[in-house]
């Protein structure tokens, strides 16, 4: 379960400090566990909540926007060829996309982990974390694209 606080946070020690309020909340609610579906999914979807709580409790702005980023609307993915997209698929390794992870902003990352490794759709994403469904979806799409800006550099580097 550390592994998916620190998706969502870069900082260890706070990742630890909410994977504790975490398991604090597990075994205060262990005893309405309904054993459907996995014990570990249920104790996930806890992390989860918590890392979220804590950003809305934080109102932590940087999940808007990046200051530096301003969405018109027209954003399009760049486009990368087939071949070429399957060829720079095959180098990259699990440790390569991890650490591309943690050099997005909190915003990205935050919605990027919630709609592709938790499963949220971009109206919970908004419902939870105060934003607009356009902005969820912005961000996740700003969050592919830096993704894979940069695991193309990391890729370019390593063949040189």
């Amino acid at each position: 379960m550390l592994g998916v606080s620190l998706r969502y946070l870069k900082d260890q020690d706070l990742a630890k400090d909410l994977l504790q309020d975490s398991f604090i909340k597990v075994f205060d609610k262990l005893k309405v566990y309904n054993h459907q579906g996995s014990f570990e999914g249920w104790i996930r979807r806890i992390v989860v909540n918590t890392i979220i709580d804590y950003f809305r409790k934080k109102k932590v702005e940087m999940l808007l926007l990046d200051e530096d980023d301003h969405f018109d609307g027209r954003f399009q993915a760049p486009e990368v060829e087939e071949s070429n997209s399957n060829d720079l698929a095959s180098k990259i390794s699990p440790e390569m996309v991890a650490d591309a992870m943690n050099n997005l902003s909190p915003a990205y990352r935050t919605v990027f982990n919630m709609y592709v490794v938790e499963g949220y759709s971009h109206k919970e994403i908004a419902d939870n974390l105060g934003i607009s469904v356009g902005t969820s979806k912005s961000n996740l799409a700003k969050a592919r694209q830096r993704l894979q800006q940069m695991l193309s550099k990391k890729i370019v580097y390593t063949n040189e």
